[in-house]
């Protein structure tokens, strides 16, 4: 399959992610301000105010992290605050029904495993493109892998 992208390939939420940094860092930037500007702050007072932005553009950012990466080994799938690496044959089959917040991969334990780097929120076409492209990859290893591409 020509159409397959080259491995490794990362798929993340593109716009999320943009939107997402960029609110993080307005907020740390407004907060720090207002902190600087309120002359009636103490100096701890000014500090707390710096730390909570600081903490809310860190949650923030660990909502942008979100990824899977697709190697010639497997795929590992970053989420919120977990990492978790898969074999090929692991991933039984890869979801993105109408409605569905993320990709969900369907695991050969019976598990399924939600991968937050695929989601339609802001981009739909893409996630879908995204998707598939991730369902042709585990389609082809999986050919691979059970002998039907030998030649």
């Amino acid at each position: 399959m020509s159409d397959l992208p080259a491995l490794p390939v990362t798929f993340r939420p593109g716009h999320t992610r943009a939107v997402l940094l960029t609110a993080g860092a307005a907020i740390f930037l407004v907060i720090s301000g207002v902190a600087l500007l309120l002359e009636q702050l103490g100096p701890g007072e000014r500090l707390s105010f710096v730390v909570t932005g600081a903490l809310l553009f860190w949650v923030l950012a660990q909502l942008a992290r979100v990824k899977v990466v697709a190697d010639d080994s497997g795929v590992t799938v970053v989420n919120i605050v977990t990492r978790r690496r898969l074999a090929w044959a692991e991933i039984v089959q890869v979801n993105l029904r109408p409605g569905d917040p993320w990709v969900f991969l369907n695991l050969s334990d019976g598990t399924s495993l939600p991968a937050l780097g695929i989601q339609p929120g802001i981009a739909k076409q893409r996630a879908i493109t995204d998707a598939r492209a991730l369902r042709d990859l585990t389609e082809a290893r999986a050919r691979v892998l059970s002998g039907e591409d030998r030649g």
